[in-house]
């Protein structure tokens, strides 16, 4: 059983700079996800942020975080990190870490068998 911890939430101001880490703390190497970043702002559906296949070699971004955030996954292993610079106060959400062996549609919620529960991020004007 994948078991998903997000960290590095918190405040910043706008322009400033976040990096969240998620790992999966079952520790399992027998299986190998891609993985990826989800967020909900208050009284909002939650949008796909960004997502990252098994092997690192793919990415994919949301239009509004394109250029701006980054993820990178440790190659081999069930962890990600998020790097989210130039942060907005648009970006306010709790941000959920995601994983799934084989996702169709990463922008789908419904695709990712796997979530973490949420970490918040809150950037200031």
């Amino acid at each position: 059983q994948v078991q998903l911890v997000e960290s590095g939430g918190g405040t910043v101001q706008a322009g400033g700079s976040l990096r969240l880490s998620c790992a999966d703390s079952s520790r399992r190497t027998d299986l190998n996800y891609h993985m990826g970043w989800f967020r909900q702002a208050p009284g909002k559906e939650a949008e796909f942020v960004a997502a990252i296949t098994w092997k690192g070699g793919t990415t994919y971004y949301a239009d509004s975080v394109k250029g701006r955030f980054t993820i990178s996954k440790d190659s081999g292993k069930n962890s990600n990190y998020l790097q989210m610079n130039s942060l907005k106060p648009e970006d306010t959400a709790v941000y959920y870490c995601t994983a799934d062996q084989m996702p169709s549609t990463v922008t789908a919620e419904s695709e990712w068998q796997y979530w973490g529960p949420g970490t918040q991020v809150t950037v200031s004007s």
